[in-house]
C-alpha cells in the first residue's frame, strides 16, 4: 500500500513538473506582442494626461511626452529631448523644469474668462487679479508673473512681512497720482505688527497701492494708531469667516472656527470703531478665503452669494466699499476625473468666473448698489501647471517573476506542497490557492526559525510563494470584483523602483497631506509598461516614497511603469562604461507634473538633500531657450543651514589623515584620493550622479 501511495507521488510529482509553464521566453514573446499592439492612445488612457494634461502636455508619435508652453496657440516640445539636451549641459537631475510661457499663458486664459463672464452678464465693474506670493515664493516665477500682469494691472498678495518685502521690491510703483485705479492691488494678508503695517503704509508713498486687511481686530487698532501718527490714511478690507463650508483637505479654512478672519459682530465692530474714527471711508474691501483646491462649483457658488450679501451690508453700512476679493480655491484637476474629487474640481475656469460674476451681479441689483472689482488669488490655478520635476530611476527591487524550477521527490514536504499548489492554480481555486501559499510560507518559516529547514530550502520556499503569488495576480486582474482578502496583492507584489529624488524636498504635500500629482514615464509610451511598481526616494526614510498614484475611479497603490534596459557588453566596450548588470543601465526618466504651486518652498532638508536644479525654458522661433538656470544645492551649502563650516570639515579630515599615515594605517596615494574625493563632494550637487 506504501508502495502505491508513493509510486502515485511521483506520478503525480512528474506531471506536474512536465506541466505547460509561462517560462520567460514565453512572457518575452506575450511582450512582445504586447508591445506590437499597444498605442499611444492606450498610454493616453492609462495615466490620463488629456485629463489633466491638456491643452500643454501630450504624447507625440515616438511614444514621449511633450510640452506645448502656449497651449493650442503654439509650437511644443519633446520632454525626453529637452531633459537629454539639459544632460548633456551638465545639468543633472532630478531637475525642476519651469515653463515660463504656461504661466503666460494661464494669466491670459484666467483674465479671458472673467472678461468673457462680465461681458456675457453685463456686469458693470472689473476684474483685477493678484497672485498670493505663498504660492511660490521664487524670484524668477514672480518677476515673470508681474511682467506678463502688466496688461491686467495684475497684481500681489502677501501674508508676511518677508513676502511683502518681495512685493515692494517687485512691483511697480504707480508715479502718476492720477491713475492710481489702473495700478496693481497690493493685497496684504496675514498676521500684522507694527512693522508691517507701517512698511505697508509707507510703500504708498512712493506709488504701492496696499490695501491692508483687516484679520484679528487687534490689527485695527494697531493700523489706526499709525496711520494717525504717520499723516497717511490707510486703505482697509476685512476678511470674513463664512458660515459656508468649503471641501476638500482645507475645508476647515471658512467657518466660526477657522484660523483667519473675522465674524459678523467682529466686522460691525470694525465699522463702528471706524466710524467713531471718522475713517469709515477708508474701508474699501471684503475679503474671504474657503480654502485651497475647491473641488466642487457648488461650494463656491454658496460662499459667493453669502460674501455678496455681506458686501452689501457693509454698502448700506456706510462704507465706501470698491473690492470684492472672492479668495484663493480655484483647483487644479490633478487626477483628470473632472469630478468633486479632493484632487480633482467638478467645473473650469470658466464656470468659476461666470458663477463669480453671475452671483455678485445680482446680489448688488438687488440691494441697488455699485457692482465692485472683483479680485481673485488664483494662485494654484496660475502657477501649478508650469513646472514638472523630472527625475530618473536608479533601479529596482523586483519579486522573482520566473518560473520556478521543478521539485525533486527528495525535497521538503512544504517545498512539494507549494509546488503543488502552484501548479493547480487556476481560476476556480486561486482564493483557496492565496490561502494556502500564505500557510506554508508562514509554516516554513517557523520551521527555519527552529532549525527544521535550511536557508536554500526556506528560500526555495519563498520562491514558490511568490510565484504563486504572481500566478494568482494574474487571475485577479482579469476580476470584475476583487475579494477582500486578495485587494492588497498588487501592492504586495509591486516592484520597488528607486528614484534620484527627495519626496520631502520636492513633492512635500506628497508626504504631509497624501497630495495627489500626475506622475508617468516621458518617454517608452509607445510599448506597454508590463511593471507594477512604488517610488522610494533615496532618503533614509520609510516614508519616503510615492505609492499613491491618479486614477479616474479611485487612487491606485501601484503605478505601471516599464521594465528597465540595459545595453549589452558589445555597447558598454563602445560607451567604454561599466555595469553591474547585464550592460549599461538606459536611461529612464519619470515625469511629477503639476507640481508649480506649494512644493518648491514647503520642503524640508531631510538627510540634507537640498534643492534641485532650475532651469526656466522659454519658446523661441527657433525652439527654446534657458531663460535662467538656478543651480541646486552643494554639499557646502546644506552643511551651512545647519551651522557646519566645510573648510572646518575639511581640515578635520586632513589631519585625521596625517595621523593615519604617521601610524602606518594609510598609504599616502589613499590619502590623498580619501581627501580629493571629499573636496569634490563637498562642492557636488546632493542627489546622486550616474557615473
Amino acid at each position: 500500500m506504501e508502495v502505491d501511495i508513493q509510486s502515485q507521488s511521483n506520478k503525480k510529482l512528474e506531471q506536474l513538473n512536465r506541466s505547460p509553464q509561462n517560462t520567460a521566453r514565453e512572457r518575452e514573446t506575450q511582450a512582445s506582442k504586447s508591445d506590437n499592439s499597444w498605442k499611444i492612445e492606450d498610454s493616453e488612457k492609462l495615466y490620463q494626461i488629456k485629463g489633466w494634461g491638456e491643452p500643454y502636455f501630450s504624447i507625440n508619435a515616438a511614444g514621449r511626452v511633450t510640452v506645448s508652453p502656449a497651449g493650442d496657440r503654439g509650437a511644443s516640445l519633446d520632454l525626453f529631448e529637452l531633459v537629454q539636451g539639459l544632460r548633456k549641459r551638465n545639468i543633472g537631475l532630478p531637475l525642476l523644469i519651469r515653463f515660463s510661457d504656461i504661466l503666460a499663458d494661464r494669466l491670459d486664459r484666467l483674465h479671458a474668462c472673467f472678461d468673457r463672464a462680465i461681458a456675457r452678464y453685463n456686469y458693470p465693474g472689473t476684474y483685477q487679479g493678484v497672485f498670493p506670493i505663498k504660492c511660490n515664493q521664487h524670484r524668477h516665477l514672480i518677476e515673470s508673473l508681474v511682467e506678463f500682469g502688466k496688461p491686467y494691472q495684475f497684481g500681489l498678495e502677501t501674508g508676511s512681512k518677508a513676502e511683502l518685502a518681495i512685493a515692494l521690491a517687485t512691483l511697480e510703483p504707480n508715479l502718476n497720482p492720477t491713475t492710481t485705479n489702473l495700478q496693481p492691488l497690493l493685497i496684504c494678508n496675514g498676521n500684522k505688527d507694527r512693522e508691517y503695517i507701517e512698511t505697508a503704509l509707507l510703500a504708498t508713498r512712493v506709488g504701492h497701492k496696499p490695501i491692508i486687511v483687516i484679520e484679528q481686530i487687534e490689527e485695527l487698532y494697531l493700523a489706526i494708531d499709525i496711520s494717525s501718527k504717520l499723516g497717511i490714511e490707510p486703505v482697509l478690507g476685512v476678511r470674513a469667516k463664512l458660515s459656508s463650508k468649503g471641501s476638500g483637505r482645507w475645508g476647515n479654512s471658512t467657518g466660526d472656527r477657522a484660523k483667519f478672519g473675522l465674524t459678523i459682530p467682529e466686522i460691525l465692530k470694525v465699522v463702528n470703531t471706524l466710524q467713531g474714527k471718522g475713517m469709515l471711508h477708508t474701508l474699501q474691501l471684503l475679503h474671504f478665503h474657503l480654502g485651497s483646491q475647491i473641488s466642487s462649483i457648488s461650494v463656491i457658488k454658496d460662499a459667493i452669494r453669502e460674501a455678496s450679501q455681506i458686501y452689501a451690508q457693509l454698502v448700506k453700512l456706510g462704507a465706501s466699499m470698491h473690492y470684492l476679493d472672492v479668495g484663493g480655491g480655484l483647483a487644479v484637476d490633478y487626477d483628470g476625473s473632472k469630478s468633486h474629487f479632493h484632487a480633482s474640481k467638478n467645473y473650469n475656469m470658466q464656470n468659476y468666473a461666470n458663477d463669480i460674476v453671475a452671483e455678485v451681479k445680482e446680489a448688488c441689483e438687488e440691494a441697488n448698489i455699485s457692482a465692485p472689482i472683483l479680485v481673485s488669488e488664483s494662485g494654484r490655478a496660475i502657477a501649478a501647471t508650469q513646472s514638472v520635476l523630472i527625475f530618473d530611476v536608479l533601479s529596482t527591487s523586483d519579486v522573482p517573476s520566473t518560473p520556478p524550477p521543478p521539485v525533486e521527490e527528495k525535497e521538503h514536504l512544504i517545498i512539494r506542497n507549494l509546488w503543488e499548489t502552484y501548479h493547480t492554480i487556476d481560476a476556480n481555486n486561486y482564493q483557496e490557492a492565496y490561502h494556502d501559499a500564505i500557510q506554508f510560507k508562514e509554516e516554513a518559516i517557523s520551521l527555519f526559525g527552529f532549525g527544521y529547514l535550511g536557508m536554500s530550502e526556506r528560500a526555495r520556499a519563498e520562491q514558490l510563494y511568490w510565484a504563486c503569488c504572481s500566478k494568482i495576480l494574474e487571475i485577479v486582474r482579469n476580476l470584475e470584483y476583487v475579494p477582500d482578502d486578495l485587494e492588497d496583492l498588487e501592492k504586495i507584489m509591486a516592484s520597488i523602483y528607486y528614484v534620484n529624488l527627495s519626496v520631502f524636498r520636492s513633492a512635500p504635500d506628497s508626504w504631509a497631506i497624501e497630495q495627489l500629482f500626475p506622475i508617468m514615464p516621458i518617454h517608452r509610451l509607445n510599448s506597454e509598461p508590463t511593471q507594477r511598481g512604488i517610488l522610494a526616494d533615496i532618503t533614509c526614510d520609510s516614508d519616503g516614497k510615492i505609492d499613491r498614484f491618479i486614477d479616474l475611479c479611485d487612487v491606485k497603490s501601484v503605478l505601471e511603469l516599464h521594465s528597465l534596459r540595459y545595453w549589452g557588453d558589445r555597447d558598454r566596450k563602445e560607451n567604454n562604461s561599466h555595469s553591474q548588470r547585464s550592460g549599461v543601465k538606459e536611461p529612464y526618466y519619470l515625469g511629477m507634473f503639476l507640481v508649480g504651486a506649494y512644493q518648491e518652498t514647503m520642503g524640508s532638508l531631510h538627510n540634507l538633500f537640498g534643492d534641485t536644479n532650475v532651469v526656466h525654458i522659454q519658446m523661441t522661433p527657433k525652439g527654446y531657450e534657458i531663460e535662467h538656470l538656478v543651480k541646486g544645492d552643494t554639499v557646502s551649502e546644506v552643511l551651512a543651514y545647519v551651522q557646519y563650516d566645510p573648510d572646518d570639515l575639511l581640515e578635520n579630515i586632513r589631519r585625521r589623515t596625517e595621523v593615519a599615515l604617521q601610524e602606518n594605517r594609510i598609504t599616502l596615494e589613499e590619502s590623498q584620493l580619501l581627501l580629493r574625493n571629499y573636496e569634490r563632494s563637498l562642492s557636488s550637487y546632493t542627489y546622486l550622479i550616474e557615473n
